[in-house]
């Protein structure tokens, strides 16, 4: 590509690629990619985004296109790799002048440039590093930082490398240019700070972002770039307690000391913010709990750095430390502020929502002392436990209303005691404790005493599941239902939080909550009316959620204020996809409490799960994973199919083409259909569905293969007639596999299942298909047929099922009785397996002495549920009719051997029958003989 010739054209073309009209963009497009892989079209690029004078939008894409390029083209051995003199030519350019004006540009010029280095530098571009050096040292301000920014750019993506001899090379360079970086970082600083007092804000601003620059370089050297870096005093940073451990052990000792004093003592008052504790708590947290620095069970086997980083600890952590430490967390930081007080009143659940800390702990101080406090009380519970226990003995009996600040540090030492449940276990009797303080300050109403009412619903809910005793949940069950009645709303918002973590516990007994089902569902419900915030209405619904989920059917009288209610939720949310998500969450577990009557529901659920399961909508994003949940569960729960329940199906192709996690639940849905309607749904959707299967089968692992047959293995249970011609396409596939001698063992029983669905349930097809097959193979249909059964019982061992086992003895049987050589010939593996399937399925009768096969099913045998067991689902009941039509279920194979060798008698005559019975083994003749006794 003529350089002189082409950029007039490439310009022109990158201006259409800019057009928001498509007939141009289209066209433009096209052009481009053509472009890709000629010579000199990276060198025309460079040209134009070099330009300054040209329209940014053009310069944008130009960048772009040429960053693309480097990902495609770049490497030697890519297909339409650049030319070693085009990549020499474009490399000079690159670096010749950091002057880009524009930011967005700027940032992706360093960011190509550093794509170039990462396979280029040292070897091919040893004048990167030292022109960049350069070009940080020059006055000129925007070369200065645009320099920096590629300086930072380069240093990052070389750090990330990770083979071997990139590292050794990333080495070199750290301790070639560490001091440079240091140097640069403190001349950059410096000049900030001068800046400052200057009150020039452009000046500050600028100074500022080329500090920030040379920071990051400088970081990037120091945690990626030295082996040791210990040794290297140089590099010693604060970021290698996390990276490096044992190179911050020096600093430990001087960490905490800077740190606690800052923190814990007077030193701090009056000269910390908010954001220097946290990063001083964070600093103690991290020394605390890192595991480099805790030793073995057995000292003998830790290593002397993790014993010099424990001894520092254990010197510095001492009784009237910890202690200090310990009062300071609860008396100081664990007090509620005026300022969350105030919030408490004016927003209520703003507060609610900031309490939880969600994932900023990081940065709030809140949740950040919380954590110290749970990490230390962990790490030294031994000597702050009886610390903690003083604190609570203080404070026995009813606080006075009137003092607020007894009240608060009540309050905080409640939290401490809730914080570190797990390690006070053996040293507080929380039953006594509960019935003798805590429930008595339940029943105090005064408006003051509203924080410690909340705070002790709040503890209760965090010792529910460490240690409290089952008699004394109605008491408990008591004391929610009236805090559900509070006039505060946060205290409201808390209750209904442990609520959840007392029926979500593994000892939550239905018979001891359901007298007072009624009263908090009500409640609860209408808590959900109240509260306005987005994440509040969540969490109230995942309380419900819960309470149905475990109360289940007996749900069913209190649920028509939600049903009623969710509707117009839905509407309201339609901006909220996360409360979008538990409303779904509620809705599967009330369609599973509610069953078969869940079907009035289906006028809001429908369209809920239709645009939930559909990916051309773009909340499918969030929903989808939840909607195929509640269509699974609507399925399971239907009585009956409806038009609009079938129609949804049309969701399931575009489904199975993202073979996403998600596909074992559709495949769990279309199996729901089979059961629920076989014919409607197969006469509807089995040609666009088997079309389906025949494209994933080819794609996906040996798991979604067996998932997919399972799918045409249920069609062909419940529907013999149908099932084989809908998904005719697929049964060559898995005959071939039989033949072929599938090598997954999974695989091939599912195989032999299917075949012996039709072989024994569609005797007609299963010989058109022998027949198509033979031409397939151009074999006589005799041969094939002889050679199928031979691999059957050679791989009868792959089937581990017990009903697929029986169904294989039967459907081979069923070839009896028969004058076919072939099957005359293979009589043997026949009896084999049948003798096989016998052990399998007959259980001795010890009254009678006679064997009876165990899988036969009669109407009768109604599934015993216990209280503690979910019932039945409408599609359980489904499966247990067909079972009752099952021939594995109906047939019994004692009597079917019997039958079969009987007839096979009769067709040969007994001196014919017997040279056949000879090729028998004759133990396997014994045992046959000992199972038929008595016919």
């Amino acid at each position: 590509m003529d350089l002189n010739s082409a950029s007039t054209v490439v310009l022109q073309v990158l201006t259409q690629a800019t057009s928001q009209d498509t007939a141009v963009l289209k066209p433009a497009e096209e052009q481009l990619k053509q472009w890709e892989t000629q010579p000199g079209f990276y060198s025309v690029l460079l040209n134009i985004f070099t330009n300054h004078s040209l329209d940014i939008n053009v310069r944008w894409l130009a960048v772009l296109y040429f960053k693309n390029g480097i990902d495609r083209y770049w490497r030697r051995v890519a297909p339409h790799a650049l030319s070693e003199e085009e990549k020499s030519t474009l490399r000079a350019g690159l670096i010749t002048n950091f002057n880009e004006p524009i930011n967005q540009i700027a940032t992706q010029i360093a960011v190509l440039i550093a794509k170039v280095a990462r396979l280029d530098c040292p070897r091919q571009w040893p004048e990167l590093i030292p022109t960049l050096i350069e070009s940080v040292k020059v006055q000129d301000d925007l070369r200065q930082h645009r320099a920096l920014l590629t300086f930072y750019h380069v240093t990052k993506t070389l750090a990330s490398k990770c083979l071997a001899a990139d590292r050794k090379l990333f080495y070199d360079l750290a301790s070639g240019i560490y001091s440079f970086a240091c140097s640069l970082w403190n001349h950059h600083t410096d000049t900030f700070l001068q800046q400052v007092s200057s009150g020039n804000e452009a000046a500050v601003l600028s100074s500022l972002e080329r500090t920030l620059l040379s920071l990051k370089v400088l970081r990037k050297l120091t945690v990626n770039g030295f082996v040791e870096p210990h040794k290297n005093m140089e590099v010693m940073l604060l970021d290698f307690l996390d990276q490096h451990p044992f190179s911050f052990t020096p600093l430990i000792q001087r960490s905490l000391e800077f740190s606690v004093s800052y923190v814990f003592t007077e030193v701090g008052e009056g000269v910390t913010f908010e954001r220097f504790i946290v990063q001083c708590m964070n600093l103690i947290k991290m020394i605390v709990k890192n595991y480099a620095y805790k030793p073995s069970k057995n000292f003998e086997d830790s290593s002397p750095e993790t014993l010099e980083a424990h001894k520092i600890k254990m010197a510095f952590f001492t009784y009237p430390t910890l202690t200090e430490i310990c009062r300071r967390l609860v008396s100081h930081y664990f007090l509620l502020t005026e300022e969350e007080l105030t919030m408490w009143e004016e927003d209520p659940e703003g507060f609610t929502v900031e309490e939880t800390g969600g994932d900023s702990w990081k940065y709030s101080l809140r949740p950040c002392t919380e954590v110290l406090f749970i990490d230390i009380f962990h790490e030294y519970n031994q000597t702050l436990t009886p610390v903690l226990l003083e604190m609570m003995q203080t404070l026995q009996g009813p606080t006075n209303v009137e003092d607020m600040n007894a009240l608060l540090i009540k309050d905080a030492v409640y939290n401490a005691v809730g914080l570190a449940a797990f390690e006070l276990f053996d040293s507080v009797d929380f039953d006594q404790w509960f019935k003798n303080q805590l429930l008595p300050e339940l029943q105090v109403v005064h408006n003051r005493y509203k924080p410690l009412r909340r705070r002790v619903i709040w503890l209760i809910g965090q010792w529910i599941s460490v240690k409290f005793k089952s008699d004394l949940r109605p008491m408990l069950y008591e004391a929610i239902c009236n805090l559900l009645q509070d006039q505060d709303l946060v205290v409201r918002i808390e209750t209904a939080t442990t609520l959840k973590s007392t029926v979500d516990d593994f000892e939550f007994r239905t018979d001891q909550f359901l007298p007072y089902l009624e009263t908090m569902f009500t409640l609860l419900f209408q808590l959900l009316q109240q509260v306005t915030e987005c994440d509040t209405k969540m969490h109230v619904l995942h309380v419900l959620s819960c309470v149905i989920e475990r109360v289940n059917v007996q749900i069913r009288p209190y649920v028509g204020c939600l049903v009623q209610y969710l509707p117009l939720l839905w509407k309201q949310s339609e901006e909220h996809n996360m409360l979008r998500c538990a409303i779904l969450t509620t809705l599967i577990h009330l369609v599973q409490g509610l069953g078969a009557d869940s079907k009035n529901l289906y006028p809001f659920l429908l369209p809920v799960i239709q645009l939930s399961t559909d990916v051309s909508q773009p909340p499918h994003v969030y929903l989808l994973e939840d909607g195929l949940e509640l269509w699974l569960v609507t399925l399971e729960n239907s009585p009956c199919i409806t038009p609009e329940l079938l129609r949804i199906f049309q969701n399931m192709s575009p489904l199975l083409e993202l073979s996403s996690e998600n596909l074992r639940t559709c495949f769990k849905i279309i199996n729901g259909y089979i059961f629920l309607s076989s014919t409607e749904f197969l006469q509807t959707y089995a040609v666009g569905l088997c079309q389906s299967f025949c494209e994933l089968l080819e794609e996906i692992t040996s798991e979604g293969q067996v998932q997919v047959l399972k799918v045409v293995e249920n069609a062909l249970k419940v529907n013999p007639v149908l099932g084989p011609q809908m998904f005719q396409p697929i049964l060559p596939c898995v005959f071939t596999g039989i033949i072929e001698g599938e090598r997954y063992p999974v695989v091939m029983s599912t195989y032999l299942g299917v075949m012996g669905r039709v072989l024994l349930q569609n005797t007609s097809f299963f010989s058109s298909l022998l027949n198509e097959m033979a031409r397939t193979f151009n074999q006589e249909m005799d041969q094939l047929l002889g050679n199928m059964i031979e691999m059957w019982v050679d791989r009868m061992d792959n089937i581990t099922q017990p009903e697929r086992r029986k169904l294989s003895a039967l459907a081979l049987l069923s070839l009896l009785p028969s004058d076919n050589s072939v099957i005359q010939d293979k009589f043997c593996g026949i009896i084999n397996i049948s003798v096989e399937g016998l052990h399998d399925v007959m259980t001795e009768d010890p009254e009678t002495g006679t064997y009876k096969d165990c899988m036969l099913m009669s109407h009768l045998e109604e599934p015993k549920v216990t209280e503690d067991e979910e019932p039945p689902t409408e599609q359980d009941k489904r499966k247990k009719m067909l079972a009752l039509k099952d021939p594995v279920h109906t047939v019994s194979l004692q009597q079917f051997i019997y039958e079969k060798l009987k007839a096979q008698q009769e067709l040969l005559g007994e001196q014919g029958f017997q040279s056949l019975m000879e090729t028998v083994d004759t133990e396997i003749v014994t045992q046959l003989q000992e199972f038929l006794q008595g016919f």
